[in-house]
C-alpha cells in the first residue's frame, strides 16, 4: 500500500461518529482509517491534535456567475473561497451566467471558462425554463447533475420560470433530479421603494413558499420525479414535506446558513446585504426550522452563494426594493452554522451530515462528502473552539460584501486538501465533474 499521507485528529469526524483515528491517504484517496495512535509508514504524517478532521464539504448550490458576469464572481475566485471555508466540491448553478445552461452548447461554454480555473472540484446543474424541454435530455448526458426551475421571477431575464405545468412537463421529459426555487408569484407583492426590512420581509411571505411547494410536491406526485426544494425560508411549508416524505415520495429540501444564523428582528433598516428570496425570516421560523433538520425532514444546509458587484446593493439608498437579492457565503457557512448548532447541541458529526455527506447523496457523489476507505482524500482541518470576529477584507470572493461582517463566530478552518494535496492559491487543482451514467 503507497502511503502520501497520514492526518491524525482526536476529533476524526466518521460517518459512524466522532473518534481519535488517523486517515491514511493514497493516490488521492483513503486508503484506510486506523487508530490516532497506530503508526504507519507516509511521506507527511501530520497529527492535529484536538484540532478536528472532517470530510470536505459538498456545497451544491453556487452561483458563480462565470461566464458573462464575471466581474460578479468567478471560478477562480468562488472555488478559493470554498477552499477557505472547507468546501472541497460544489456543483455551480446554471443561472446569472451568460449563457444560462440550458443547451448543451452553453454547458461546453460553462466548462470552458471554468476549466483550469478551480481550486476544488465543480460539476454543474443544467436549467428548466420555457420552451428548453427538448434540450434536457441531451443536457443530462452530457453530465449535469440535474435541472433546476424556477417558480417564481429568478431576478434575470435570460432565465424565466416555469409555471407548475410545465415544471410537471420537465419533469416527465428527462428522468433526472429537479431542484426548485419555490415561490409562488401570486403570493409575491411588488415590493415599493423602502429602506425598511419589515416591507421587503412582507412583499414575500411564507404562504408563497407554502404554496409553491405544494405545487411542486404534486407535479412530482403526478410524475415520479425526484425533486428537492431548494433554500427553504418559511418553517410553515415543512409540514408538507413531512407528509410528502411519509407518503414515500423522491421529495427532500435544503436550508441555509443565513436562514439558520440570522433573524429578521437583527437587521437594520437599508441593511441591503441581508436581502435573499426567499427572505431571512423571525426568531421563532428560525428555531423551526433547526427542528425540521434535527428531525431529517430538512437534510441539506449549502450556501446559495449568490455574490454581486457592490453597487447592486444600492448601498447608497439602502433600498430593499432595487437591491440585488444573494448572500456571499460559501466561505463562511461551516463557521456559521457550527456556531449556532454548538449553541443549540448538536454535533460536528451533525454538521458534517447536513453539511458534506447528505449534499453529497443528492447529486451522487459517493466518493465525496465522508472519511471513509475508496473515497476521495478531500480534508479539512477544522477548529472548533477558535473563535474570530468576520473581516470582510479577508474573505476569498471577489467583493467583500457580506452580511457577516463584525459578526463573531467559532470555527476555523486551518487548512483543506483536495485528493490529498494542500489547497493552495497558485495551483488549481479541481477537476470539472459529471454525473456518472447510472446516476439518477
Amino acid at each position: 500500500m503507497s502511503v502520501d499521507l497520514v492526518l491524525r485528529s482526536r476529533r476524526t469526524v466518521l460517518p459512524d461518529g466522532e473518534r481519535p483515528a488517523a486517515v491514511v491517504v493514497g493516490d488521492g484517496r483513503i486508503v484506510a482509517i486506523v487508530d490516532y495512535r497506530d503508526q504507519v509508514p507516509a511521506v507527511v504524517d501530520n497529527d492535529l491534535g484536538d484540532v478536528a478532521l472532517l470530510p470536505g464539504l459538498v456545497d451544491t448550490h453556487v452561483h458563480v456567475n462565470e461566464p458573462g458576469r464575471t466581474e460578479w464572481e468567478g471560478f477562480a475566485t468562488a472555488t478559493l473561497a470554498a477552499a477557505a471555508g472547507g468546501v472541497t466540491t460544489i456543483v455551480d448553478m446554471p443561472l446569472n451566467s451568460l449563457p444560462p445552461t440550458v443547451d448543451p452548447p452553453a454547458l461546453a461554454v460553462k466548462r470552458a471558462a471554468a476549466d483550469g480555473r478551480c481550486h476544488v472540484d465543480v460539476g454543474f446543474w443544467g436549467g428548466a425554463i420555457p420552451g428548453n424541454r427538448h434540450e434536457l435530455p441531451g443536457l443530462y448526458d452530457a453530465g449535469v447533475f440535474g435541472f433546476k426551475a424556477f417558480l417564481a421571477d429568478s431576478g434575470v431575464p435570460e432565465f424565466p420560470p416555469l409555471d407548475p405545468a410545465e415544471l410537471a412537463a420537465a419533469f416527465a421529459a428527462v428522468p433526472a433530479l429537479f431542484v426548485v426555487h419555490a415561490e409562488q408569484p401570486d403570493q409575491l407583492c411588488s415590493a415599493t421603494s423602502s429602506t425598511r426590512y419589515a416591507d421587503f420581509l412582507a412583499s414575500r411571505p411564507p404562504a408563497a413558499e407554502v404554496e409553491a411547494v405544494a405545487a411542486a410536491i404534486a407535479a412530482a406526485r403526478a410524475t415520479g420525479a425526484r425533486m428537492h426544494i431548494l433554500h427553504l425560508s418559511a418553517a410553515a411549508a415543512v409540514p408538507l414535506l413531512a407528509a410528502a416524505r411519509d407518503h414515500g415520495l423522491p421529495v427532500s429540501a435544503e436550508t441555509c446558513p443565513h436562514y439558520l444564523t440570522l433573524t429578521a428582528e437583527e437587521i437594520p433598516d437599508g441593511a441591503t446585504e441581508f436581502k435573499c428570496c426567499p427572505p431571512i425570516r423571525g426568531r421563532d421560523n428560525q428555531d423551526a426550522l433547526w427542528s425540521a433538520l434535527a428531525d431529517g425532514t430538512l437534510t441539506c444546509v449549502v450556501s446559495d452563494h449568490s455574490p454581486c458587484l457592490p453597487a447592486l446593493k444600492t448601498p447608497d439608498t439602502g433600498d430593499f426594493a432595487t437591491a440585488w437579492g444573494g448572500i456571499a457565503s460559501v466561505q463562511l457557512g461551516l463557521p456559521a452554522v457550527w456556531t449556532e448548532a454548538d449553541r443549540r447541541g448538536f454535533t460536528l458529526s451533525d454538521v458534517v451530515r447536513w453539511m458534506a455527506q447528505a449534499p453529497a447523496d443528492l447529486v451522487g457523489l459517493t466518493a465525496k462528502g465522508r472519511l471513509a476507505v475508496g473515497a476521495d482524500a478531500d480534508l479539512v482541518a477544522f477548529d472548533p473552539t477558535a473563535s474570530y470576529h468576520v473581516d470582510p477584507g479577508r474573505l476569498r470572493q471577489r467583493h467583500p460584501v457580506t452580511p457577516y461582517a463584525g459578526r463573531r463566530l467559532t470555527g476555523i478552518v486551518r487548512a483543506t486538501w483536495l485528493r490529498g494535496a494542500p489547497v493552495t492559491i497558485d495551483e488549481p487543482r479541481g477537476r470539472l465533474l459529471v454525473r456518472g451514467p447510472d446516476d439518477k
